[in-house]
């Protein structure tokens, strides 16, 4: 525009235009009914209410928005892009009503028409954005940057069908359905129609000579794919700061083949369309399939490139030298799903910007950082050679070069030392579907700091997969513990709690968890103790009244609920939890007068579509929990739900009500979890083993308020190394062969008397790679010493005040700010 719009008068937006009291709120509210939902109070539904209250939270939102990215360009701040495949950011009109510090003016307006806030809020579905942990944690560091006034930006795709929405089928099995999370319009996001970028996919690279003699290449004969924004306000809590959340839409740059359409080959017509946006369709499509691995590959780089050419547009656009990226742009990798952004950024500057080589990698090792997320060797990606070379082939090249460089230093420190060249080598020449692309190790050869997630896992990640790099790194690997953020996980999960505490220390704790020391001194005023329990009754109660509506299951409210909500794995153990189950339930059977503590155990969490043995144990799960809560000598004792299609919004119900959280991985094998802070923020105890971030809630909340059992990581190796044989432990504990036998033979699945048989048989494997049976007799003593526990409601309700006291290391606060220091080196925006 060759005029200034602010010659005009078209004056940048102001917060101050946009009211927030009472009246400007009604005002707000009944135009946007009128003017952008197009209805009157008098013949609004509800639905159409929420619609206009999330239009005008949306709004003060963007108003900061604004203000932030005018005070980022002003004061050329240092950016943090964080590219993750999953964010969870659950619900976001109770979020945004908290950290705008408006849910309670929103609380009394919704109940002047007769409706309450969390009715409302309930209109809105989760997000389809992520699975598990990964995409919590990236959620909660963009609230923690956005309370923390530093410039954070998330890029991530934009699902169509997000995962899969869990159902139960008529014999207790995991059924996947299409997650139409976008079925109506996501009020939230904007679409960013002028950007857009086109990402080649396939075809072939040539090399060639320019005039000046370099050597250069071209992509040709690819497919484009159009990579279209949606963004998605952030806010921070109390403060003006609101970043964003870009995510892609896939589409066929052609969109349609009009001569095959009017030739009346309609299908091949819209084959590209199709191609293309499948794309940006499901989070994680099943791999298993050579096609399925192509998609993956497809999505990571798709998300990669789109991502990675918006920030080099926006750091050139704003006036800075292409050399001084790492200055002004920090790029954070969350897990090795965004690995493809570091040859892609190679790409971009070599044959876009006709950079040369070295000055390109030293740029590119400045700029990226990557979170090691997982030990576990399955989960380290590798992506076979030929199939790189299909999706990616400028990036294979690119991804030898850099190997070669690497191999050619690691030479030099190590001469003649050609295993150590095999093991540290970017490509894996032994793999069982040919040569491998390690991408792991390519993130950790191109980022400049790499960083577990919690102190256990940090010293067991150098030490197993990457102790080669860390000798050659020596300054290169640190550690980050997880965090979770107090805003979701405190005010908005938990208002009851979130209350009472506030009325006895202020609100100061909201952005400084560690604040909430001052709550343990508590613990001895009886009305504080009694309050406390109150709300954690309530919070039970809601519990109760949805799984009553959803599995028909009553349960007792007065009942010990003991929860285990995560991704189902074998590591993760559900089934030491489920044997645990049965013994509880053959004991009650065969002495139902001994004093039981009452107990309701609840299960959550979703099996990956092709890992069927996580899908065989929510059969067990559900399966089990037909017989035991439809007997009635023991069902008044003990119940087991199964609470299908795990989520955010669902989290946010089941943890203020949670009173024992679960935390049994094998030791060694979690790296952090996050769960375990979210439940003990909100005065859950944890039965765990000391395993990832277990180890240090440990730390903080003392021995006497946690209930530790069961193998170490360092006895967990040993035990593999020296020889674990399952069957012997069974050979001395009748018990537990009981258990087995039930389980194996039938007696929870009379229908197919050996649903379950392989299960069993997996648990008795020689060398049984999670050692379930090695902690089965700890873990129930553990489980005892629970029930003693919570048979003394007093001290258990002081122990859980213990617990919401001394968790304020777990704050995403305080993890960012161990980035921002320690990583990013980054500071506020100001």
């Amino acid at each position: 525009m060759a005029v200034d719009p602010v010659d005009l008068g078209f004056r940048p937006f102001q917060l101050a235009e946009l009211r927030t009291d009472r009246d400007g709120f009604k005002r707000s509210i009944a135009t946007k009914l009128a003017y952008s939902i197009g209805k009157d109070p008098q013949t609004a539904t509800r639905y159409d209410w929420y619609c206009a209250l999330c239009l005008v939270l949306r709004d003060r939102l963007l108003s900061r928005w604004h203000d932030t990215q005018d005070r980022i360009r002003r004061n050329g701040s240092r950016r943090v892009v964080y590219l993750s495949l999953e964010f969870l950011t659950g619900r976001g009109m109770t979020n945004a009503a908290v950290n705008l510090d408006l849910d309670h003016e929103l609380r009394d307006l919704i109940k002047e028409v007769g409706d309450s806030l969390e009715d409302v809020a309930m209109l809105e579905g989760d997000a389809g954005l992520g699975n598990g942990g990964l995409g919590r944690l990236a959620a909660c560091f963009l609230d923690s940057m956005a309370t923390l006034d530093l410039a954070g930006f998330g890029y991530g795709i934009r699902y169509d069908y997000g995962l899969f929405k869990q159902e139960i089928g008529p014999d207790g099995e995991q059924i996947e359905r299409p997650n139409r999370w976008l079925t109506r319009r996501n009020l939230w996001e904007i679409k960013r129609e002028d950007i857009r970028y086109r990402v080649p996919i396939g075809g072939h690279c040539i090399a060639y000579r320019d005039e000046s003699g370099d050597v250069r290449y071209e992509w040709r004969d690819a497919q484009v794919v159009e990579a279209v924004a949606y963004d998605t306000p952030i806010p921070g809590n109390n403060g003006r700061t609101v970043n964003h959340l870009r995510l892609w839409g896939a589409r066929d740059e052609k969109e349609i083949d009009l001569d095959r359409f009017n030739r009346g080959d309609f299908s091949g017509a819209l084959a590209g369309k199709c191609g293309a946006e499948s794309i940006s369709y499901v989070l994680y499509p099943e791999d298993s399939t050579e096609e399925g691995k192509l998609l993956r590959i497809k999505q990571e780089y798709f998300f990669c490139s789109a991502s990675l050419q918006d920030v080099l547009r926006e750091h050139l656009e704003t006036g800075f030298a292409l050399e001084q990226l790492p200055e002004k742009v920090t790029i954070q990798l969350n897990d090795t799903h965004p690995a493809l952004a570091i040859p892609e950024l190679m790409r971009l500057m070599c044959d876009e910007h006709g950079m040369a080589w070295r000055q390109a990698w030293e740029l590119t090792r400045r700029t990226f950082n990557y979170t090691n997320h997982t030990l576990l060797p399955e989960a380290l990606e590798t992506w076979p050679v030929r199939l790189l070379e299909r999706v990616v082939p400028r990036h294979l090249e690119i991804i030898y070069g850099i190997n070669r460089d690497f191999l050619d230093q690691v030479n030099q420190r190590y001469p003649h030392d050609g295993e150590r060249r095999r093991r540290m080598s970017l490509i894996d020449e032994s793999g069982t579907d040919g040569r491998q692309v390690r991408m792991a190790w390519l993130a950790a050869v191109g980022s400049g700091r790499v960083n577990g997630v919690a102190e256990l896992h940090s010293g067991l990640m150098r030490q197993t997969i990457f102790r080669d790099f860390d000798e050659f790194y020596p300054d290169k690997f640190v550690n980050v513990t997880n965090g979770v953020t107090p805003r979701r996980w405190l005010k908005v999960a938990n208002p009851g709690l979130t209350a009472l505490i506030t009325d006895r220390i202020g609100r100061d704790w909201e952005n400084c968890l560690e604040r909430l020391r001052l709550v343990e001194e508590l613990t001895g005023d009886e009305e504080f103790v009694a309050r406390f329990a109150a709300v954690k009754s309530e919070n039970k109660r809601r519990l109760a009244d949805i799984i009553q509506h959803e599995t028909g299951i009553l349960v007792d409210t007065e009942s010990l609920f003991d929860v285990q909500i995560k991704r189902i794995h074998e590591y993760k153990r559900q089934m030491l939890n489920l044997l645990h189950v049965v013994t509880r339930y053959n004991r009650i059977r065969e002495n139902p007068d001994a004093g039981w503590v009452p107990r309701t155990v609840i299960i959550s969490g979703k099996a990956a579509a092709g890992y069927h043995v996580a899908k065989s144990i929510v059969q067990l799960v559900n399966n089990v929990a037909s017989v035991i809560n439809h007997d009635t000598r023991t069902s008044h004792l003990l119940k087991l739900v199964f609470l299908p299609n795990y989520n955010v919004s669902r989290a946010e119900t089941i943890i203020p009500a949670a009173d024992l959280s679960e935390q049994i991985s094998t030791a060694g094998m979690e790296a952090s979890g996050t769960g375990n802070m979210k439940l003990a923020l909100n005065g859950a105890l944890t039965i765990g083993t000391l395993d990832g971030a277990n180890v240090e809630i440990l730390e903080e909340v003392g021995e006497d308020n946690i209930f530790i059992f069961g193998l170490t990581a360092d006895q967990a190796r040993q035990r593999r190394a020296e020889g674990y044989y399952p069957i012997e432990i069974l050979r001395g504990n009748p018990e537990l062969a009981t258990v087995l036998q039930d389980i194996g033979g039938g007696a929870f699945s009379p229908g197919d008397l050996r649903r379950f048989t392989p299960l069993v048989d997996r648990l008795l494997n020689d060398g049984e790679h999670f050692l379930v049976l090695a902690d089965y007799l700890a873990y129930v003593d553990a489980q005892t010493r629970v029930d003693e526990a919570f048979g003394r409601p007093e001290e258990w309700t002081r122990k859980a005040i213990v617990n919401t006291a001394r968790i304020g290391k777990f704050s995403s606060d305080r993890a960012v700010r161990d980035y921002a220091e320690n990583i990013w080196n980054i500071q506020p925006i100001g």
